[in-house]
């Protein structure tokens, strides 16, 4: 479509500033296709549609949910997964206490089977909506959405 338009550009030019148009006008179309070229690595997608690697490998307990390896887990995720093997001390009160599964997003298992555990998010000053949920079988579980959702975290 652009095509249509530069030879009408150039056709008219009669110095340097039509081309300095033309090369502002092609500077920010650039820009612009740049970014609906495709998600930015620095975001994510929603949380219910992530999934690992088709080469990750999920352990059974994982099967049909949606995971994600360690790495990928953001900073405060990864600080209170150490924080969770080194058995605390943790930063909030609540921290180690029992999550109920009353939205039964993770497999079934007696009251007691699951610890939840704070992930910090940045800029909030509550406990946020982010969590680790881990089962007494050495699952771990990472919810952003506050239990809306859940991804299988791979180690």
């Amino acid at each position: 479509m652009l095509s249509r338009f530069v030879p009408q550009i150039l056709q008219r030019s009669r110095g340097r500033a039509p081309l300095r148009l033309l090369a502002g006008v092609l500077a920010v179309l650039g820009v612009l296709l740049a970014g609906c070229a495709g998600p930015d690595t620095a975001t994510e997608p929603p949380a219910a549609s992530r999934k690992a690697s088709p080469a990750t490998s999920a352990p059974a307990w994982a099967k049909g949910m949606a995971t994600v390896p360690e790495s990928r887990l953001p900073a405060e995720a990864r600080r209170t997964l150490a924080l969770i093997d080194k058995g605390g001390p943790y930063p909030y009160s609540r921290d180690g206490i029992v999550f109920g599964n009353f939205e039964r997003h993770l497999p079934g298992h007696p009251r007691g089977y699951y610890h939840e555990y704070t992930v910090p998010t940045p800029g909030v000053g509550s406990r946020g909506a982010r969590r680790m949920v881990t089962g007494d079988g050495g699952e771990f579980y990472y919810t952003d959405d506050h239990y809306n959702s859940f991804r299988a975290v791979l180690r």
